[in-house]
């Protein structure tokens, strides 16, 4: 193999993200090794790469340490929905914290740049709007949800630790709400949700009076956020995501409107802790990555439409 060939280590790569990320990779001619566990990944979603001499598939739970010759890791693996998420929030928890700390391990011996997938999440139900990266955040430690936002949170901090004690070079990214082509149908976020039931006839499901807002931004966009960032010299933390907000009513109104507007809005109570609103500065990223995103919501819905129809066969 030509030595200037990068090699890439994916932990999550089966992924919802993971794989467009294996798919850009791969296009652009370098090595990749998927690393999963298939809690959430599917083999399907990086079916076309098996048996690709430049490509490399690991069963894997990255609780557990695994040795590899690797130049950059790109530490994707974390159930990212709280329906995946809260199933076990001890192995998510674990997740974070071990598998972290396994990865800049792994980094810290074979000399790797490490990406963390860091999340939005890590401001919590925030009480500054929109959110910097300055912001602390605003996390109950004990609630529900906190088995994946002090996951992340103290994932961050061991990428930090990790770069001032042994000079791991590490990047760290915080992602909004991403949306887009091979999301789990039962993933329990909201685009996938409004999706789902309108492709089956059902009443779409708001929460609250879904007045929430949040900003969605499409798997493409994100992926190249990613890699600009894994290539430059900015280690971060850096918020990647759409700033456009949009409140979750006027969501399920545009999903509505293009599947079937007879559809009506039924609503249930608000869910523990659910943010009320999250919106991205992306300030840095412009500055920092040259980077903001393109794909506009309809034209990623759309996408994400015709998506979820051939996969639930609606």
């Amino acid at each position: 193999m030509p030595a200037s060939i990068t090699r890439n280590l994916i932990t999550g790569g089966a992924g919802f993200v993971g794989s467009h990320l294996v798919d850009r990779l791969m296009e652009a001619g370098e090595e990749v090794l998927c690393l999963d566990n298939y809690f959430t990944g599917r083999k399907a979603n990086i079916a076309r790469w098996i048996g690709h001499p430049r490509f490399e598939l690991i069963r894997h739970d990255v609780t557990e340490p695994i040795l590899l010759e690797v130049d950059r890791i790109w530490h994707l693996a974390c159930p990212a929905s709280p329906v995946h998420y809260q199933h076990n929030p001890i192995k998510t928890a674990k997740t974070s914290f071990l598998g972290t700390y396994n990865m800049l391990g792994l980094a810290r011996r074979v000399g790797a740049r490490l990406l963390l997938a860091s999340t939005s999440e890590v401001y919590g139900d925030p009480e500054v709007h929109p959110q910097p990266e300055s912001y602390r955040g605003c996390v109950n430690t004990i609630g529900i949800r906190s088995c994946y936002d002090e996951g992340k949170r103290i994932a961050e901090t061991l990428c930090f630790d990790y770069q001032r004690m042994h000079g791991v070079d590490i990047r760290v990214v915080r992602i909004f709400n991403t949306y887009g082509p091979r999301m789990l149908p039962d993933d329990g976020r909201v685009v996938s949700n409004f999706i789902v039931q309108a492709l089956r006839g059902e009443p779409l499901t708001l929460y609250g009076e879904g007045s929430q807002t949040r900003s969605f931004c499409y798997v493409d966009d994100l992926v190249e956020g990613l890699i600009r960032l894994m290539n430059g010299s900015h280690c971060g933390p850096i918020n990647i995501g759409n700033p456009a907000e949009f409140t979750i009513r006027q969501l399920a109104e545009l999903v509505r409107a293009r599947i079937n507007p007879e559809l009506e809005l039924v609503q249930r109570p608000l869910p523990a802790d659910d943010p009320l609103q999250r919106q991205p500065v992306i300030d840095l990223a412009r500055q920092q990555l040259g980077w903001q995103p393109t794909v506009p919501l309809e034209r990623g819905l759309d996408a994400t439409i015709s998506y979820f129809r051939e996969a639930i066969g609606a």
